[in-house]
């Protein structure tokens, strides 16, 4: 049986980079897979092209001090801020889901697991650098769940440390300093299955990625599109970016089961 309690689904979208049907599409695999009543909030200063039923919120402002220091906004950085207290209007249980992302199964288990905790999936690594180091213990952020009202102190963690966040020797990414603000003993991961990254589950190595197409995740509910191919481009088959030749062995046949998942309907 559904759970009757109320829960948000966020996304952020700046930039040209993604055009509105990501998000639409995204929206739409969330209506067909959570089956507790949700709020699918899009944090944008560009709502148009957006499908009715998705609550455009403002991007959330910039930390005072950032332009002194040259950084952009809205980054990847952005996502730190929908810790704060009030952003959004909202309250309680909160999925983040970047947009490039397909929503291939049941959702309501991203609420159902550990609730009131904070939970990400663990980041991937190349399986080649695996051979030389443990896998780090950061989180994706493409997609976490955390309690809006109640983590506030990562909001002020990040604003009071703008220096300290964007040091990349010491946090290459916004994901690894957002694991590091949270605290790694409140960071529970989700299980491995649940959110599959194409690159690491779907794709085939090489050479049977030149005659092969990409397998589709077992288990998954979310198909994590991080760097390329995004999902386009994992549809038609990925040959090319900007003009240019992609390395063979990073190559994929078309894909066209990703679009029967990806449809608005």
């Amino acid at each position: 049986m559904a759970s009757s309690e109320h829960v948000n689904v966020i996304c952020l979208k700046w930039g040209t980079a993604y055009p509105p049907f990501y998000v639409n599409r995204l929206y739409a695999g969330v209506k067909r897979n959570l089956r507790r009543p949700f709020r699918f909030v899009c944090f944008t200063n560009e709502p148009e092209g957006l499908a009715e039923g998705i609550e455009v919120r403002p991007i959330p402002p910039k930390p005072e001090g950032l332009e002194a220091r040259g950084k952009n906004w809205p980054t990847v950085y952005t996502k730190l801020a929908l810790f704060k207290d009030g952003c959004g209007d909202l309250t309680g249980p909160t999925l983040f889901l970047d947009i490039d992302q397909v929503i291939v199964g049941d959702m309501d288990r991203f609420f159902d697991y550990k609730p009131g905790e904070f939970c990400i999936i663990r980041n991937w690594i190349e399986r080649r650098k695996l051979l030389f180091r443990r896998r780090p213990k950061i989180g994706n952020s493409s997609c976490f769940r955390f309690e809006a009202g109640k983590m506030n102190r990562v909001w002020e963690a990040f604003a009071a440390h703008l220096d300290e966040a964007y040091n990349k020797k010491k946090y290459a990414t916004e994901q690894a300093y957002m694991t590091h603000a949270v605290g790694l003993d409140k960071v529970n991961w989700w299980p491995e299955s649940w959110v599959a990254s194409f690159k690491r589950v779907c794709h085939r190595i090489f050479p049977l990625n030149r005659f092969l197409p990409p397998k589709t995740p077992k288990g998954a509910s979310i198909l994590c599109f991080h760097g390329h191919p995004n999902p386009n481009e994992a549809i038609e088959g990925f040959a090319q970016h900007k003009g240019r030749k992609v390395p063979i062995h990073q190559t994929t046949l078309p894909a066209p089961w990703i679009k029967d998942l990806w449809e608005l309907d």
